[in-house]
């Protein structure tokens, strides 16, 4: 079992050395640095998380909070910084979820794929 955990670490040091990582941590450094970008980003996800977490409740969303993370999320997408930090998070986010789907394939040999289930 020792081998899986060791690739496991492998896995996570190479994702760190690409290019991709470097780039969100560069940038996430970079709106640390901003207080301005820092702030508007702290409140986007506030407000993300606590519209994620009324969902998860069942609380349905009023129109005007919907409205309000639309607002919120056009004033962020403005900044420019913030705006490439979102594009960067989401390119990672890409490539994880690519990496998981490597990972999984055996236990889809063994389950199927729930995605190809009608």
């Amino acid at each position: 079992m020792s081998i899986t955990y060791d690739k496991a670490h492998e896995l996570k040091d190479a994702l760190e050395q690409s290019e991709e990582f470097k780039t969100l941590h560069e940038l996430h450094a970079q709106i640390e640095a901003d207080e301005i970008a820092k702030k508007m980003l702290e409140n986007f996800r506030k407000l993300q998380l606590d519209l994620q977490q009324k969902q998860m409740q069942g609380i349905q969303i009023s129109e005007e909070e919907a409205q309000q993370a639309q607002q919120q999320f056009e004033l962020v997408q403005q900044h420019e910084l913030i705006s490439k930090l979102m594009e960067a998070e989401q390119q990672l986010s890409v490539i994880i979820t690519e990496l998981n789907k490597i990972i999984t394939e055996p236990l889809e040999k063994i389950y199927g794929d729930p995605s190809q289930e009608q």
